[in-house]
């Protein structure tokens, strides 16, 4: 691979930047990655989460988690692909991450805890830090539920697990006509009671 037209890099040593401890190990510091090359390969990810690369799906698990582990959200609002060498352009068609499972830690009260599992195996507490939050469609009136995954990512809760959080709601104290889900000590509002 060239980066910048006088230099080869080779995949292997990318690979050894961006996972030295392959994908199950820390996230890489992606954060401190300022690459000056961007490039556009038409990779995409659906609503439904799935990851294609110039019109074809791609089906290796394995390569699919490696590149959501290098994911980045800029200050453009634009959604990256970032090694040290390189940027390239995600087109990302709702939230990267689509959120297939939550479980509910402790008693049904104020301090419990709901932890979410992204399509990509990401798990993440609801709490101050990573909260849920629901946009309504102002047409269709239809719920669009997200948790805040890491350094602006999201994960769209799948239809079933908006349902699970759905039978958990509760109204909150002094506004009967709102219901929302208790996570950490904070409380997040899912839609009208009605």
């Amino acid at each position: 691979m060239k980066s910048n037209g006088n230099s080869v890099i080779s995949l292997e040593d990318v690979l050894n930047q961006i996972a030295p401890d392959g994908i199950d190990g820390p996230l890489p510091p992606v954060h401190l990655w300022t690459p000056q090359n961007c490039t556009d390969i038409q990779m995409e990810i659906r609503a439904d989460g799935a990851w294609w690369h110039e019109g074809s799906r791609i089906k290796r698990e394995r390569l699919v988690k490696l590149f959501s582990r290098i994911l980045r959200k800029d200050a453009d609002g634009q959604i990256y692909l970032v090694t040290p060498y390189e940027k390239v352009i995600v087109h990302v068609e709702d939230a990267p991450f689509v959120a297939v499972r939550v479980d509910r830690v402790g008693a049904p009260d104020r301090d419990q805890v709901l932890a979410f599992t992204t399509n990509l195996g990401d798990v993440v507490a609801a709490d101050r830090e990573f909260p849920l939050r629901v946009e309504t469609d102002p047409e269709t009136q239809e719920p669009s539920p997200y948790i805040l995954v890491r350094g602006g990512l999201e994960a769209k809760l799948s239809r079933p697990v908006f349902y699970e959080l759905a039978e958990m709601a509760e109204a909150h104290e002094g506004c009967a006509d709102k219901l929302g889900v208790w996570s950490n000590g904070h409380f997040f509002e899912l839609g009208p009671a009605a």
